[in-house]
């Protein structure tokens, strides 16, 4: 894995809009606040495009891609937002750039399908983390420090932790190894079956979802169950399953029933309620680095 060179106050960060559209306020609101941060910024043209729910036309948001990559005067790369549009793109993305240079690259939610296929195809070590409009919605020290913590420092993450008042719950103990990839249920479960297709084999897999009722979530996780993804993993590690209640409690299971129903009986090392995903605030992960979970110490080390 190609590890990319970490950012220091006064680089410049590539904004693209690889997924979803937003306003025009908030895309002024970024590229303001990111400069108060220390920040030099460079706008993608996908950023100011709008194409029904798409931030432009998909040949618009690659390319926004390839050239934000291969630009020499941009130093990492941020996306704006996720919401829907980047599976649509993994064929029209210019891998050999990315690989050719290497950024820090960070995103999370519809993201997912870029990390999934920038680590396995480029090589390239990528950061689930806060976008540009996570970081003027109110943005706290706590996602800042472990945001920068990952991108901002050589040495190794560490043993990541919760924001307090937040408990990590041991689904099934024990200690494993191996390198941490995952992201956005729904997106993990698109690839299935396509040429990006997430590789947990020997790997930990992180989990986290947004606004699904626990059919949904029972659903993806058997596609993931049913493909042998759920066997082949060497731990789970459960993010944020933010606003995942079903809309009529008394005729479905609850979120933590369609858990265990599908982690425990893989008698692995897993762990749910880490915050990372659609919460604040939030935790930033590295995706294809090396990680330790011990679950019964409830502990993921980077």
């Amino acid at each position: 894995m190609i590890k990319p060179r970490v950012l220091k106050l006064g680089d410049t960060l590539g904004v693209i809009g690889p997924a979803s559209p937003t306003t025009d306020k908030n895309i002024k609101k970024v590229e303001e606040v990111l400069k108060e941060m220390g920040f030099k910024v460079k706008m993608g043209k996908s950023v100011y495009e709008r194409h029904g729910y798409l931030s432009g036309t998909d040949d618009i948001r690659a390319e926004d891609i390839n050239s934000m990559f291969g630009d020499k005067e941009v130093d990492g790369i941020l996306c704006i937002r996720g919401g829907y549009g980047t599976g649509r793109i993994l064929d029209l993305i210019n891998y050999e750039i990315i690989k050719e240079n290497p950024k820090v690259f960070i995103g999370y939610s519809d993201i997912t399908a870029l990390h999934i296929a920038f680590n396995q195809i480029a090589g390239l070590v990528t950061f689930h983390g806060p976008m540009a409009c996570d970081i003027i919605r109110n943005f706290s020290n706590f996602s800042k420090e472990l945001l920068f913590k990952a991108i901002m420092s050589s040495e190794p993450v560490g043993k990541i932790s919760n924001p307090e008042g937040e408990e990590i719950i041991t689904i099934n103990g024990g200690i494993t190894e191996g390198t941490i990839v995952g992201g956005n249920l729904s997106l993990i479960a698109d690839t299935i079956g396509t040429p990006y297709e997430i590789d947990v084999k020997g790997k930990i897999l992180f989990i986290e979802e947004v606004k699904e009722e626990p059919y949904r979530i029972d659903r993806m996780l058997n596609q993931l169950r049913l493909s042998g993804k759920l066997n082949e993993a060497a731990g789970i590690v459960l993010g944020d399953f933010n606003n995942c209640h079903a809309e009529k409690p008394d005729e479905s299971l609850s979120l933590g029933q369609v858990i265990d129903d599908y982690f425990k009986p893989l008698n692995k090392p897993t762990i749910y309620n880490l915050q990372a995903g659609h919460c604040k605030p939030m935790v930033t992960i590295p995706f294809g680095v090396k990680a330790r979970l011990d679950a019964d110490k409830k502990e993921l080390t980077i």
